[in-house]
């Protein structure tokens, strides 16, 4: 029989892969860091926690942060954008245990959090994904509850100076992705192009394995230029494929030569709902997760 203090681990590892994603845009940062987490509670002394939920929560947050300050060393150096890993399934709920709360955090969002401070994107993360309390929140960050507040402030205030939204629906976003794909398949590029923002954004990582812009594609003739480029390169080769699937819990195109998949595609909707930005993962590495053909989502 499982032993208790198993169970009760076994029983928040989803929520705190999820708080881990959220930090890290990793599965395996997650995964490592929770692993650092049941290590941490197999040798705690568990008479003296009184809310187990409370302290693996703080616990992750904390090993997460420190995560989170190595690994933006080593992206300082990365080869070109850095992007999140993307969450691959074909239809809701689908992606494997025990990512499936983790698939909820939007790409864009992550995208986003990346300008933020350790600090500021674990007190919001905690407050507008986990609904902790400011107490809760300054027991984990050794800062006031009013300090607290002021960091989910200041990363409210900051996330909402970045383009794309982060309420869109599943439906209004694959409803665009269809649009847009059909445009550039019928080759009707000012179609094409009047779904894309004046202020547009496109981000591509390749990770130095495959080819990607080094740098962001701003502006949505820019941005239409390489991918009619991508469009007309990929016709003159053999064994492309293009199917729409989910990336964490929005519609994607996954486009795949000889049953290969070589990128992963999708897009967040400005206010007038048009493509504000462009999310484009060509890295190797981050596409290894995915192993079942993809299917259109439901």
């Amino acid at each position: 029989m499982m032993a208790a203090h198993t169970q009760v681990f076994e029983g928040e590892r989803a929520r705190l892969t999820s708080l881990c994603y959220h930090m890290l845009g990793e599965r395996s940062g997650a995964e490592d860091a929770v692993q650092e987490t049941w290590i941490r509670w197999a040798a705690a002394d568990r008479a003296q926690i009184d809310n187990p939920a409370a302290w693996l929560r703080r616990v992750a947050t904390n090993i997460a942060i420190d995560t989170l300050r190595s690994a933006r060393r080593t992206r300082e150096i990365y080869v070109g954008p850095w992007l999140p890993e993307p969450l691959l399934s074909t239809e809701a709920g689908d992606t494997t245990h025990p990512f499936e709360l983790a698939q909820e955090c939007e790409l864009a969002l992550l995208w986003a959090m990346e300008r933020l401070s350790e600090n500021e994107r674990a007190a919001f993360i905690l407050r507008e994904v986990f609904d902790a309390t400011y107490a809760e929140i300054g027991k984990t960050l050794r800062r006031t509850p009013a300090a607290c507040r002021q960091l989910v402030s200041r990363s409210q205030k900051k996330l909402q100076d970045s383009s794309p939204r982060f309420d869109a629906s599943p439906n209004e976003v694959a409803d665009l992705t269809n649009r847009f794909f059909m445009a550039v398949m019928a080759e009707d590029f000012d179609a094409a192009l009047q779904l894309l923002s004046p202020r547009s954004i496109a981000i591509s990582d390749g990770g130095a394995k495959r080819r990607a812009a080094r740098r962001p594609l701003v502006g949505r003739e820019e941005i239409l230029q390489v991918l009619r480029s991508l469009y007309k390169k990929a016709k003159g080769e053999a064994g492309w494929t293009t199917q729409l699937a989910l990336a964490n819990g929005k519609p994607a195109l996954l486009r795949s030569q000889h049953g290969q998949l070589d990128s992963v595609m999708t897009f967040a909707p400005d206010q007038d709902g048009r493509i504000a930005w462009v999310y484009m993962m060509r890295n190797p590495d981050k596409l290894a997760g995915y192993d079942g053909p993809p299917h259109a989502p439901r």
